[in-house]
């Protein structure tokens, strides 16, 4: 029995329809894959630049330009990457790799932004609040066992900066540049740029009990300075970003 006659352009109308289904399929599926990046970050948003609007705003008003990146002087500001899905583009800060720089007065990033996705035309209070710093290992707190600390704050091969007054009141250099010998290890206080933000408070009413514990004030804007120089692996401090924030108290005592 002989085959049915096919000619050659029914079999390239039949190519080009299956080709254009594959293409549709893998469009609908990028697109899931970008729904469901957003969607498995809800619980876990990013720690945003200062002076960022509501969450929400900021997605939709940021343009993706880089322009907060480009001018950050310490680099702080990362763009995500296609894992984010959606939000893919949109700058964040990772606190442990690279603190924000609160020294620059926060106003380089903001000044930059074309869109308001960053911007000063915001309650004062709430422009500047990052987030809300947190001790969220207080097992690992060497304040917490009455410990201090020698040498650089950071392992060898971390890039992270910071400013140092005694150094260079304007260039920030390297973590792992400075060393300290703390009796007692005080540095998410003592590297605070923010006067009255975090403090040690003693564990108990025995004078010559060493310990003491971190407690984050309401002042607190959540730049991540206390857990990007925090020397415990991992940090003990770390910071919440706002949108988190904003479910919790204003202040907090730990």
């Amino acid at each position: 029995m002989s085959k049915p006659f096919v000619s050659p352009q029914a079999v390239a109308n039949r190519r080009e329809v299956l080709r254009g289904l594959a293409v549709g399929c893998g469009v609908t599926g990028v697109s899931l894959l970008g729904f469901l990046g957003v969607s498995a970050r809800a619980g876990k948003p990013h720690l945003r630049p200062p002076g960022a609007i509501d969450e929400h705003a900021f997605l939709a008003a940021c343009i993706k330009c880089g322009q907060c990146v480009q001018v950050c002087p310490v680099t702080a500001i990362t763009l995500a990457d296609i894992s984010d899905g959606f939000g893919s583009g949109v700058p964040y800060i990772d606190a442990r790799a690279q603190a924000c720089d609160f020294s620059c007065d926060a106003t380089q990033c903001v000044l930059a932004c074309p869109t308001g996705a960053l911007t000063h035309n915001i309650d004062r209070k709430e422009q500047v609040r990052m987030g809300l710093a947190e001790l969220a290992h207080p097992d690992t707190c060497l304040a917490r066992q009455g410990r201090g600390w020698k040498g650089p704050a950071r392992e060898a091969s971390f890039t992270g900066r910071h400013r140092w007054t005694d150094i260079d009141r304007w260039k920030p250099v390297r973590v792992t540049q400075y060393s300290y010998e703390l009796p007692l290890c005080d540095l998410c206080v003592r590297e605070c740029p923010i006067e009255g933000a975090i403090r040690l408070a003693p564990m108990s009413d025995d004078p010559s009990d060493a310990r003491r514990t971190p407690q984050v004030a309401q002042a607190c804007v959540g730049c991540g300075l206390c857990e990007m120089i925090c020397p415990t692996e991992e940090a003990s401090i770390v910071v919440r970003p706002r949108i988190e924030d904003r479910h919790r108290a204003h202040s907090t005592h730990i």
